[in-house]
């Protein structure tokens, strides 16, 4: 943690593999009965659960988003199992130091994830996505993370039922699972997350669902219906930005209790795991410590604000799409607030930058706009937020660091 702060997640909470398709298919059974699961099992009370029909016991805290080879190698040594990552973290650079620090560690002592990234791409281009691009960058991935084969592999950035159901997609995810390069497969979901978790169980193919949820969702309710139908049909569940954007307020000033808003999403028995991103050791303790006991106190509850609807303004954007019907532009307004909270909420700019590098600052014409005629449904001023951060484009790396 940075200062005093219980900063627990801003999202940040906080060659000897096995190869071909018959050897993939041991693998669950090698994971859950190697002796350092075991042993460590034995010596600790963590929560473990199954995913979904994959097989794999996980602790219901994993690892999403490392930036830091030491604070990985700790939180493996600690009990963590799983780690997720993207291409499209650091440009693919977060996947080769993933590798590199996991060189040395047998592979069956941890479990990896990455994807083909589209939440990045314009919505209206992902259909120019084919099979062969999904394949390509597939093995950039596992080149770039010096493995074999990645235990799940998602189709990133999933926004509806039409792209969980598309064809090439769908025979490129296939075939990547039974070639035995990708273990499983699955979607992750930042928005429409009911709809896609759905899907999942219409499209037959898909083993994981990694979507968002938390305490904060205006239609929370709705994705745990869809959580449980999918958990229900064997689809593992893992968690993401489980800490509603970390900050109550859009001057953040007051803090979300940050342990209690973790709790809240793993009291849900039908999610197997959650991945927040942990900045510090200070931050990994805190994250174990959740995993030791979910029961959320009643202090915690009353911190969470549950009673009522869900609570607005702060830093988390909902996904609601409402605003891009409202602006009479065309540019990405929901990636765009999810920037400025990565910048603001989670004190990490060069990952805000990451975030919108796919749009084209040309098209953005808040300057040029006397009455933004956007009406954000949580509070947010998008015309400010838009020009605040889309400056960071022209900001070089080295000063973002």
């Amino acid at each position: 943690m940075k200062s005093k702060k219980f900063n627990l997640n801003r999202r940040k909470f906080i060659k000897d593999g096995i190869k071909g398709a018959a050897g993939a298919l041991l693998i669950p059974e090698i994971l859950n009965n190697n002796l350092y699961s075991r042993d460590f099992k034995k010596k600790n009370k963590y929560v473990y659960r199954t995913l979904g029909r994959t097989g794999i016991k996980l602790p219901v805290i994993s690892i999403g988003g490392p930036e830091n080879p030491t604070l990985i190698e700790t939180a493996l040594d600690r009990g963590i199992l799983h780690i997720n990552t993207s291409p499209e973290y650091r440009n693919g650079n977060q996947e080769i130091m993933i590798g590199k620090t996991l060189k040395d560690r047998p592979r069956d002592s941890f479990v990896i994830a990455t994807g083909f990234a589209m939440w990045r791409r314009p919505q209206n281009q992902i259909r120019n996505y084919t099979k062969e691009n999904i394949i390509e960058s597939f093995k950039a991935s596992l080149k770039r993370l010096n493995l074999d084969f990645v235990d799940i592999y998602y189709l990133s950035g999933v926004s509806g039922r039409s792209t969980v159901l598309h064809s090439p997609f769908m025979e490129a995810m296939e075939s990547l699972k039974k070639g035995g390069q990708a273990r499983f497969i699955g979607l992750t979901a930042h928005q429409n997350e009911p709809e896609v978790l759905l899907a999942s169980i219409e499209s037959k193919i898909y083993d994981v669902v990694l979507t968002a949820y938390n305490f904060r969702k205006i239609y929370r309710e709705e994705i745990k219906s869809a959580i449980a139908a999918a958990a229900k049909e064997g689809v593992g569940i893992v968690a993401m930005k489980t800490q509603a954007g970390v900050y109550w307020d859009q001057k953040t000033k007051e803090m979300i209790n940050m342990k209690a808003a973790l709790k809240w999403v793993l009291q849900d028995e039908n999610v197997h795991t959650a991945v927040p991103e942990f900045a510090s050791i200070e931050e990994l303790n805190a994250g174990i410590s959740v995993m030791e006991n979910l029961e959320l106190t009643p202090e915690e509850k009353k911190d969470l604000r549950l009673e009522g609807r869900p609570s607005q303004s702060g830093l988390f954007c909902q996904h609601c799409q409402m605003c891009n019907s409202q602006c009479i532009g065309d540019f990405d307004i929901p990636t765009l607030m999810r920037s400025y909270m990565y910048k603001y909420g989670y004190n990490n700019p060069l990952k805000a930058k990451q975030a919108i590098q796919h749009i084209d600052s040309s098209e953005i014409i808040c300057a040029d706009c006397s009455f933004c005629s956007v009406q954000c449904r949580m509070g947010f001023d998008v015309k400010e937020r838009v020009l605040d951060i889309i400056r960071l484009q022209d900001t070089p790396d080295t000063l973002l660091v």
